[in-house]
Formats: C-alpha cells, structure tokens, sequence
C-alpha cells in the first residue's frame, strides 16, 4: 500500500478515534464546576469520578491485548467504540454520582483499545524506520482533541450545557466504530508457532522492561494526571488566574502535546540513525519533566506557560515509551507489549490523580479555595518519584558484564574435550572486538550526555534558588 492510502487508511481513522478519547478524558476539569453545582460534590468526589475514566482504561489493557493480537485492532476497536457511546449516553442523561461514575467507566472501557489498536495497525503496515514518526501522528491527531477540550468545548458547553456535549460525543464515538470497521485493513492473522509466542508473564519478566517501565509510568501518568485534572485547580487556587487564563494553559498544554508527541517520533528515527539510542532520547525528557514541576512547585520566575507545556510534552513521550518497549519483542507480540506498558501508564496516572486529590483535601479549605501547601505537597511527592525512577533508569546494567563460567566436565561429556573444535579466524575475533568496544563507546558517549544534561539541570536549580532568594 502507498504512504497516502496507508495515512488514509491506518492513521487517520485510529487519530479520529484518540482525538474523541482524548475529549472524553481532559473535558473533566471543564465541566468540573458544573459537577459540583449541580451534585454537591468534594474533591474527593471530584478526583474519583475522573479517576474512574483511567481506572477503567488500566484495568481493560491487559486483556485488550491479548484481543488485539488474536482478533485483530479493527474488530476490537469498532466494539468498544460502541461501548463507548452508550457510556456517554448514560453519563449525559445521569443525575447521581453512582450513575455518572458508571457512564464514565463504561466510555473509559470503550476507548481503552484506541491507542493499542493504533500502534499494533502501525506495527503491521509501516517500515520500521516509521513505525517512531507515525506512533507520533497518531498522538498527534489525538492531542487535537486536547485542544477540542480547552477553549473549543468551553464555549460549546457554556452555550449548550455539558449534558448535551455528552451526546454529541457519543454520535461521533458511534460514527467512528462504522468507519474504522468498513476502512481499516487487517491482514491475514497467522497463527503464532510456540516459540514465537510472548506471553504477558514473559514480558513482565523481561529486565529490559523494568529498566524503562518506572520511569516511563512515573513521568508519563504524572504528565496526564496534572493535564487532565490537577492543573486548571493549580492555576485557579495557587496561581490565582481567572476562567480565561486557565483555558488559555489548558490549550497551550494541548498544542505542546500534540506538537510534541510529533516532534518526538520524527526525532527519535532521526537520532536512531546516528546511533543515538532512542533510551537515551527519553531519559532527557525525563529530566526536562522533573526540572519543569519542580520550576511550577518553587514558583520560580519563569513563565507559567512554558512551564506546563513542558509536562505536557512528558505526556507525549509514551510515543518512546512505546517504541523502545515493541522493539523488545517480536512484531507479532506487539499489542500485548504496548498494553503492558499502556497499563503502568494507566496505572500511574490513576494512583497520581486520586492521591493528588486525598493530600489537597488534608488542608481545611479556606474562601472556597484549597491552600497553596497542599497542592505543593502533592506535587513534591510526584516530583520526588520521578526522580527516584530516573536514577532506577540511569543505573548501570551490570547484568551485560556477567560472566558466565561453563560447568565442570563430567564423565558423560568429557569425551567431548578429544573432538576437533572449529577454529575461529583471526577476522571473526577482530570483529568481535571491535563490536565490544563500539559498543562501550556509545555507552561512554550516552552517559557524558547525560551527566552533561544533569549537571546544567543542577545548575539551573542552584541559580533558582539564587534568584528566589534575592
């Protein structure tokens, strides 16, 4: 297929889909005070019922793997989207807490399969040497529903009413399951040979995964749980910034991610080809993430816009997440691979949302307005776990230095010794070498850009402190 029938085909339709989700997710904080007019609702309350969304999007990755492998993404994910609108159909017409919490699980499990589905069609259908950049678009015509949820859907709910944006969604979520079904191709599915097969319990038990995985969960869930709730009450309480100041963050958040879920891709095939690792790539953005919260924590003299765009740009790098996670595995484990790391995501950003939300509530609110400490305590904690899961990340692997020493001949094989063993010719050995020792100059080379990277962060901190202190 051409690039122009594969964009039609594969990219556009799975981008249609995440652009509705990503509306479904970051509408809460807009329709948060209409919430809690109308039901009377806590923080708590407030951070539950949009917690609820992602909890449901975590709990159904696992198995939503496993269907996407089996049954194909565009099967799979038409269903869901069906789901999908009958959840947004229940939650516009709900008038009490449990029934809105039941429409938003029943919408969070609809459009748990869209971005798994995505990756898994661009794994089949596009070059390896794409499959970065096109991770990237897909997020990309995603985050357009991040701008739809800032300034766009404010003024469609102030003039309609929250109820009936919630059934207009579950239209367009309706008419994206026909299209994705009558559209989206799907290639013969080949049963897997037994050992071709990557099950969940091999994955989480790869050491590879649990070098990335931490840190990716920890940057990545902190990044969508401050976006999708915890950044337009950071704005309005600590920062003090009127309706239209918040929205203006909120749409600004969501061009950063778009621009840089792109971005990301495009950067990380490019760096691949300089034999940069894609690894190394993440960990900058990592640091970038934990420098950028911790500047909006001190309040330093920064602008705030930048600021957040910068953790909006940490949301989107679940595109290098992804790709460094699928190269680990073979093509046909793809979507099993992508939902077990989608899941940690998931995971981390539900505990980071409800947890955020139970530590503002320690602090007696005041004129209707949580005090500036607990929302600093909230975010000193996420900010200290990211730096814990960066260090986790930046450790040496000494598992590849381990050497192996061959057992003691025993008399059933010391016959063995007396056989003519093949030679090895003095070129295999040079090239042997040579790939060791390349190898141990890239890894050299990585871990100078990094300390390079962490000592002008550490810079950068000290003359924050200086600035703040004069």
């Amino acid at each position: 297929m051409s690039h122009w029938c594969l964009a039609a085909c594969v990219l556009l339709p799975f981008g249609a889909a995440y652009y509705i989700s990503y509306v479904f997710w970051l509408i809460s904080p807009l329709i948060a005070s209409s919430l809690t007019r109308e039901l009377n609702l806590s923080s708590s309350e407030l951070a539950l019922l949009a917690s609820c969304y992602v909890l449901a999007l975590m709990v159904a990755q696992l198995p939503i793997g496993v269907f996407i492998d089996r049954h194909g993404p565009r099967r799979v994910q038409s269903v869901c989207l069906i789901i999908a609108a009958a959840g947004a159909v229940i939650f516009a017409l709900g008038d009490t807490l449990a029934v809105l919490i039941l429409g938003r699980i029943m919408i969070g499990l609809g459009v748990a399969p869209i971005l798994i589905a995505g990756l898994k069609s661009v794994a089949m259908w596009f070059p390896a040497d794409q499959v970065a950049t096109a991770n990237g678009l897909i997020v990309s015509l995603g985050a357009l529903g991040a701008i739809t949820a800032t300034e766009p859907a404010g003024l469609l709910i102030d003039v309609l009413g929250w109820r009936l944006v919630y059934l207009g969604l579950a239209v367009a979520a309706a008419i994206c399951a026909f299209v994705i079904f009558a559209i989206v191709p799907e290639p013969r599915r080949l049963p897997l040979r037994p050992e071709e097969s990557t099950t969940l319990r091999a994955i989480y038990a790869d050491r590879r995964f649990w070098k990335l995985a931490p840190l990716s969960a920890a940057c990545v869930g902190t990044a969508w749980a401050m976006q999708g709730l915890w950044a337009a009450p950071w704005l309005s309480d600590v920062e003090a910034f009127d309706r239209q100041t918040v929205i203006r963050h909120l749409f600004v958040m969501a061009v950063a991610l778009g621009i840089g879920a792109t971005l990301l891709g495009t950067l990380s095939d490019r760096l691949r080809k300089l034999d940069i690792a894609t690894e190394s790539l993440f960990g900058c953005i990592a640091l970038i993430s934990i420098m950028s919260e911790l500047s909006i924590l001190l309040r330093w003299p920064i602008p705030s816009y930048l600021c957040w765009a910068l953790v909006a740009l940490t949301g989107a790098a679940g595109v290098l997440g992804h790709t460094i996670i699928a190269a680990y595995f073979p093509k046909e484990a793809s979507g099993r691979a992508n939902t077990a790391l989608h899941f940690l995501h998931l995971g981390a950003a539900f505990i980071v949302q409800w947890a955020t939300g139970a530590i503002v509530d320690l602090w007696q609110v005041r004129s209707a307005v949580h005090p500036a400490q607990g929302y600093q305590m909230a975010f000193a904690v996420n900010i200290v776990m990211q730096a814990a899961a960066l260090i986790w990340f930046l450790r040496p692997d000494t598992g590849r230095l381990r050497v192996q020493v061959p057992p003691a001949p025993t008399p059933a094989f010391m016959w063995q010794a007396f056989r003519p063993q093949p030679s090895i010719s003095p070129y295999c050995e040079a090239r042997r070498e040579w790939v060791l020792q390349l190898a141990a100059a890239r890894a050299h080379r990585d871990s100078w850009w990094l300390a390079a990277l962490g000592s002008s962060s550490l810079l950068l901190v000290l003359m924050g402190f200086v600035v703040r202190g004069l």
